[in-house]
């Protein structure tokens, strides 16, 4: 029986109004199992106008208010916890384990965080002098549309809408129609808990149709994406007519930095993990691996026989530790990647293969980590984002040479930089073009901290006081003293 995912529009699911519905893969198999509704202009005006019906009610709350649902809501996700990660891993092709301990504790995290955080946010501020009293206050905005990708569904979805929930908006929400399921069991959870009708709309569909009918739409004061540069550029451009503000975190060709001073071990360790989780489709995955060239021998070797002992499966065994592509487009997309490195004199390392496993996974698509040297940097390996179980290796000798090679790129998202020098990591980091510089660690978050990149890896930034602040609108009321 196919899974029919609809809108959630003014507290209730309801059908396309079109009645068209797109197709719903399962990476691990290839095949489809479900159905996602497919909006069009009619679904997008009704949640605008759910959206705005709702506002003066939900803006109108005590902030203790709306915390407590943000909270029911949390304590939800974990009592679903289960389900929702079989949904998620079923969704993205990812493995069981990897949706259980990450993706779905984050979405829990999310709501909780926003409803303890927002305690501390000032809302209202004086400012006196000699002759004025000024009064500073942070609004809500109204009606806001969050747009989240593929990759990390649940995690960044909910990233998106308690931030903008907490502080009085209204949220139009769309997931990427790739992997809808877990929003739709969001959904579920915010009727099950009372969350007043209209407070979120979810939207589903294709993102040239439903998603660019969003962003153009002017009663939307706001669009927080997640997704890849070509697609926030777009954005930008059309979110020209109604001056909306813009919160876009775009892609990455994050470089990991190695000095033969580093605590070795650990490095290795984390660097595996930094380059191939969630099959190299994360957007602060290391792709490009700098190595001083005094240890790019021994660590070329010990790289390799470390990616070798990952087990690769279906993303159902608890011991599967490396999953599917999430679609076959990126499947596609990838395989190109790595006949392109062999046109450019590449010399492959390990992988550059598709797999085909046995069994229900027969059909999935599923490719080996994959590990290239070889590659100047200007090669569009090194320049372009692949989003995959792709990563390349290129020596140094200097830290400047290090640094050059790193920004020499249009992306500036993160960067890993590995050293026992403290003095060393302090020069490197703040010379690094990236908006998130980890030193002997990779994907350790504090949540108050702000969060985006540079270049074209994005505009703005989530995350703490800086996506609270992006939410609302400041005014000053001024009168003589």
């Amino acid at each position: 029986m196919l899974e029919i995912v609809n809108n959630f529009i003014n507290g209730e699911f309801a059908e396309p109004h079109n009645k068209e519905y797109l197709d719903i893969y399962e990476p691990a198999t290839g095949s489809v199992y479900g159905k996602v509704a497919d909006s069009s202009s009619h679904d997008i005006y009704r949640a605008v106008e759910s959206a705005k019906d709702a506002f003066p009610q939900w803006s109108g709350l005590y902030m203790e208010e709306r915390a407590g649902y943000l909270k029911k809501i949390a304590a939800e996700i974990k009592n679903r916890s289960n389900i929702l990660a079989k949904c998620e891993s079923r969704d993205t092709g990812k493995p069981i384990t990897l949706a259980s301990k990450v993706d779905i504790p984050r979405a829990i995290e999310n709501f909780n965080f926003f409803a303890n955080f927002s305690e501390n946010f000032i809302f209202e501020s004086n400012i006196e002098s000699e002759v004025s009293i000024n009064s500073v206050s942070k609004q809500a905005l109204g009606v806001v549309g969050c747009i989240s990708p593929w990759n990390l569904p649940l995690y960044l979805f909910t990233w998106k809408i308690a931030p903008a929930l907490i502080v009085g908006n209204t949220v139009l929400a769309k997931p990427s129609e790739i992997t809808p399921l877990t929003a739709s069991k969001l959904a579920e959870i915010c009727s099950d808990i009372g969350l007043p009708a209209g407070v979120l709309n979810i939207v589903n569909g294709s993102g040239q149709v439903a998603g660019d009918l969003l962003v153009k739409n002017k009663n939307i004061k706001a669009i927080s994406f997640t997704g890849g540069t070509d697609t926030g550029k777009k954005i930008y451009q059309n979110s020209f007519a109604s001056l909306k503000k813009l919160s876009l975190e775009m892609g990455g060709k994050n470089p990991a930095i190695i000095f033969e001073d580093c605590n070795y071990e650990s490095m290795l360790k984390t660097v595996v993990k930094s380059s191939f989780t969630n099959q190299g489709q994360i957007c602060l995955c290391s792709s490009r691996i700098l190595v001083e060239e005094t240890i790019f021998e021994k660590f070329k070797i010990d790289f390799c026989n470390k990616i070798s002992s990952i087990n690769i499966g279906d993303p159902k065994n608890d011991k599967t530790q490396f999953g599917s592509i999430t679609s076959d487009e990126q499947f596609k997309k990838i395989k190109h990647y790595i006949n392109l490195a062999k046109n450019e004199n590449g010399n492959i390392l390990l992988g550059g293969k598709a797999i085909q496993l046995q069994g229900r996974c027969k059909n999935g698509w599923f490719i080996e980590p994959t590990v290239i040297e070889g590659l100047d940097n200007r090669s569009r390996l090194n320049q372009e984002e692949i989003f995959g179980p792709v990563v390349t290796l290129q020596s140094f000798k200097s830290e400047e040479e290090a640094i050059e090679i790193a920004n020499d790129t249009q992306y500036g998202l993160s960067a890993t930089i590995w050293t026992t020098s403290h003095k060393k990591s302090d020069r490197v980091a703040k010379n690094i073009d990236a908006g998130v510089v980890w030193i002997n660690c990779w994907m350790v978050r504090d949540l108050r901290t702000p969060f985006g990149g540079m270049k074209d890896s994005g505009l703005g930034r989530e995350g703490g006081e800086s996506v609270l602040r992006f939410f609302t609108e400041q005014k000053t009321i001024c009168e003589p003293k």
